[in-house]
């Protein structure tokens, strides 16, 4: 089907240029988004009829592109997402959701005006753009993240990814008390088993310190008294 462009369509052509296109591509995005006419005899008239205003309506629309972009551009918009341990989500990121996220950050956009090559299905921080008008683009960042905290961190330019699961901290963790109950241990048996004090060594002297029985003591006692 050929048509006439009634605005700058990227990689078909400019406002005014008259292309053949496929006749679903014509009837579902670009007639159905008044993009273009038919390019009948009639409508050609009445696109030339119509030029000036047209040109002037699209340069009104541009200079508002290009006043939103400077305000959107650079921005960061949050999603937070069910993820795994190594930042894999449950599920993916759409230009819906993207949409969405933009929309409630205060900027009125479709999930058309947001190309998306190939799904996000992981964690961290995917620079994009967004169409706002024809000869318009500008580029933000999406934060897909698990919570907001890790959002924050992720815009500091920390590698949250980079940390250890929760199994490999607890292993470390026992690692590091049976280390500390170890070396506890060894540092009794050093103790015990040094130089005796000289307070113990004068116990062991003393009376009754000998390591004999009472019994045997006494004994020992009544035979030195007959003795003398």
């Amino acid at each position: 089907m050929e048509v006439v462009l009634l605005e700058r369509v990227e990689k078909l052509g400019q406002m005014g240029d008259v292309v053949k296109v496929k006749d679903g591509f014509a009837r579902n995005y670009l007639l159905a988004k008044k993009k273009a006419l038919r390019a009948t005899k009639a409508n050609l008239t009445y696109f030339e009829s119509q030029r000036t205003q047209l040109e002037a309506s699209n340069l009104d629309q541009k200079k508002e592109a290009l006043e939103v972009a400077a305000k959107l551009e650079g921005q960061i918009f949050a999603l937070l997402r069910q993820a795994g341990d190594r930042g894999q989500l449950y599920g993916s990121v759409s230009t819906r959701d993207i949409a969405t996220a933009i929309s409630e950050g205060g900027f009125s956009i479709e999930r058309g005006q947001v190309p998306l090559d190939k799904p996000i299905k992981m964690i961290g921080l995917y620079p994009m753009s967004v169409i706002l008008h024809p000869e318009v683009r500008t580029t933000i960042t999406i934060n897909v993240a698990r919570t907001e905290e890790e959002a924050e961190r992720q815009e500091r330019g920390e590698d949250v990814l980079a940390e250890k699961t929760d199994e490999e901290v607890e292993a470390e963790a026992q690692a590091q008390t049976e280390a500390e109950a170890k070396a506890k241990a060894e540092e009794i048996f050093e103790e015990g088993a040094g130089p005796k004090a000289d307070d113990e060594d004068a116990d062991e002297e003393a009376p009754g310190n000998s390591g004999e029985t009472p019994a045997e003591v006494a004994a020992e006692a009544k035979s030195e008294a007959t003795a003398e």
